[in-house]
């Protein structure tokens, strides 16, 4: 079967987003990587020999991409510190509490979650990493992301629109203490 640029949209754009908002954390700027990101993926595809490790083949180049966006502007990392204003358009400064959301995960779902979505490790090496079984591996992402959208919609008053992209306006005391 010959893998695809949408197979691997499909399979990994989410966890290459969050991954790259919680580095880059500036909206336009993770767009202009994934997009690179992905015109990168599309070039090179036919050059993927082994397709059980194309998530590490995207992870790369999401991190490649990264490299060069901070290369090629240094000052994108001061202003991306800085708090911004909410903008119709979701940063992860106004996403304060996924840090906080993260943390209060139970132990063996936290350590699921930073392998695969901040550390960006293919499923299959973070089950041999903690000794689990894959499918356990995918069990606790679908509950730690429940818990997540749990989190958000309670305390953040955010709501997923019918795409699943995460919409609204902090409102919450932790929010506003930032």
């Amino acid at each position: 079967m010959k893998l695809t640029t949408e197979q691997i949209w499909n399979e990994h754009y989410t966890g290459l987003y969050f991954f790259t908002m919680k580095k880059v954390k500036n909206q336009d700027a993770v767009n202009e990587v994934i997009q690179n990101t992905f015109i990168k993926i599309h070039s090179n595809i036919g050059t993927v020999r082994n397709p059980s490790k194309v998530k590490a083949w995207t992870y790369q180049i999401v991190r490649n991409e990264i490299n060069n966006l901070f290369n090629q502007n240094k000052k994108l990392r001061e202003t991306a510190l800085l708090p911004s204003g909410f903008n119709s358009v979701l940063t992860t400064n106004d996403l304060c509490c996924l840090d906080r959301f993260i943390e209060e995960l139970p132990e063996n779902y936290k350590q699921v979650i930073k392998l695969v979505y901040l550390d960006g490790k293919t499923m299959n090496d973070t089950a041999e990493e903690l000794n689990i079984s894959l499918a356990n591996v995918k069990a606790r992402i679908r509950r730690s992301k429940k818990s997540l959208k749990e989190n958000f919609n309670k305390c953040c008053k955010f709501r997923f629109d019918k795409n699943g992209k995460l919409v609204g306006e902090a409102n919450c005391e932790a929010c506003d203490s930032v």
